[in-house]
């Protein structure tokens, strides 16, 4: 939670430390001027989503902070939406204006110049006789190339919006040509089947905590990469500005989701849960919406989708997502297995399955036994996506028995179930639980995690391989 101060007055308040927010103050006098941010990160009964978890939250101020000087009127947003029609591509570009000082200047010609490549578009802004104004157009593009993680290639938007003809504003934003959809069973992405190799990753770092700097974020990815996967999943929060970037760059498919994990009915029932969930939802979609690499919204991860107050908050969340962004497909990953009634309602169907880890069954009876559930349980022609499966192992310690907690255990347990998993024409995609061993909050987890981290990562916190790591990279490259 943070509360902003100017000169010791407060001009903003925000809950959720991981969706951006902005606050505008007019007829700033020039001069010196204090800013102040005050970060609460405590566990408290206001919060329905920040609770004691299976990773830590830190304190302080975990993403950047931006000044900027603003004229009267001002670019708020601009998001574009690429589509294909009969092998063409087009573009829905969508923009806002802001109006800080209603109806002065009215008769003045306020136009909106915008170039996507190497077509222009305009629009006029005719008064300034309303606080916000919303401007929508449909272009053509020719000769574009793709994106997709073989040909990560962006685009950039590109606004100015001019008082007779000086230029007062000005937005760019990067995006790139791609479209997702839902087939049947499958997830194509421009038309061509996905086939997903994922892994989960928290921002979590033993030098940096949850505010990961540039180089560090690129150095995950790097090895995430090297590894053959093309796909990360931001459990269980939206990530940093910069990791998108990175992705949107690299090639990276990414299934970003709200914040909420683990979260049972009574949580759910909290009162100001719903306001804070749509809150995070709607800053989430809004701040990330250009990102081409983002290619699956998911929310609600193990929360109580077994109960029917719990079906109406995540009916809820999947109709808010698909009135912002119907660009995109929903899900949620599930842990109630065998009793879930919710899983008519995302687009693709994942569920967090931890064989040979938990419980040592046969990977190959439990997930044939999840899947027949699932196609009578409202899954039925549904994508189905693997959204965590795993075993923990202590870096260094090695065992010639393969006993719990060893490196050639973890290894083992990864190999059976990616050779389950990704030989079954059923699923679509998979996400390895975790890249890197991240620490958690001792409140609740003690007791069950060894050092006080959550240790299912193929690397360790400090980003030294495991034996796993080269056994998820064996298996994705080979396959």
């Amino acid at each position: 939670t943070a509360t902003v101060y100017l000169d010791g007055h407060e001009i903003g308040h925000h809950y959720n430390a991981y969706t951006p927010f902005s606050v505008v103050v007019s007829d700033l006098e020039p001069g010196r001027h204090m800013l102040e941010i005050k970060a609460d990160n405590r566990f408290h009964k206001d919060s329905a989503l920040h609770v004691p978890n299976d990773y830590m939250s830190y304190g302080g101020i975990s993403r950047g902070v931006v000044v900027e000087e603003l004229s009267d009127l001002y670019l708020e947003y601009v998001h574009v939406k690429t589509y294909r029609e009969n092998r063409q591509w087009h573009v829905q570009v969508k923009a806002a204006v802001n109006v800080l000082k209603i109806g002065q200047n009215e008769d003045e010609d306020i136009t909106i110049q915008g170039k996507i490549k190497d077509t222009a578009f305009e629009w006029k802004l005719a008064d300034t006789a309303k606080k916000h104004y919303e401007f929508c157009t449909d272009l053509k593009i020719n000769g574009i190339e793709e994106w997709s993680p073989e040909t990560p290639v962006l685009y950039q938007v590109e606004l100015q919006m001019l008082r007779e003809d000086e230029v007062i504003d000005d937005l760019i934003e990067r995006f790139g040509f791609r479209e997702i959809c839902v087939q049947g069973k499958y997830i194509l992405l421009n038309g061509k089947r996905l086939r997903i190799k994922g892994i989960c990753r928290h921002e979590d770092h033993p030098d940096y905590g949850c505010a990961l700097p540039y180089q560090t974020i690129y150095n995950d990815l790097v090895l995430i990469r090297q590894m053959g996967a093309n796909s990360i999943r931001t459990a269980h929060y939206p990530n940093d500005e910069i990791f998108l970037d990175l992705c949107d760059e690299l090639g990276i498919l990414v299934w970003e989701e709200n914040h909420a994990r683990g979260l049972e009915e009574d949580r759910m029932k909290h009162p100001l849960f719903e306001e804070q969930a749509e809150q995070v939802i709607r800053e989430m979609i809004f701040y990330h919406y250009n990102h081409p690499c983002i290619f699956i919204w998911g929310i609600l991860n193990e929360c109580a989708s077994e109960t029917e107050e719990g079906r109406e908050k995540y009916a809820r969340q999947y109709a808010q997502i698909r009135s912002l962004d119907s660009s995109r497909p929903t899900t949620s990953a599930t842990c109630r297995h065998l009793k879930d009634i919710c899983l008519d309602l995302p687009d693709i169907v994942s569920f967090n399955m931890y064989s040979g880890w938990y419980k040592d069954v046969s990977i190959e009876e439990t997930n044939e036994r999840e899947l027949d559930w699932i196609q009578k349980s409202g899954g039925n022609g549904k994508p189905v996506i693997v959204s965590e499966f795993g075993a923990a192992a202590i870096y260094g310690f090695r065992d010639r028995s393969h006993c719990k907690w060893s490196e050639e255990r973890q290894a083992d347990i990864i190999r059976e179930n990616l050779e389950v998993y990704m030989k079954n024409e059923a699923i679509c995609g998979v996400f390895v639980w975790q890249f890197a061993d991240c620490r958690v909050t001792e409140e609740e987890w003690f007791s069950t995690r060894a050092r006080c981290h959550n240790n299912k990562g193929v690397v360790d916190e400090y980003r030294r391989p495991k034996f796993a790591f080269d056994t998820v990279k064996e298996m994705f490259q080979s396959k």
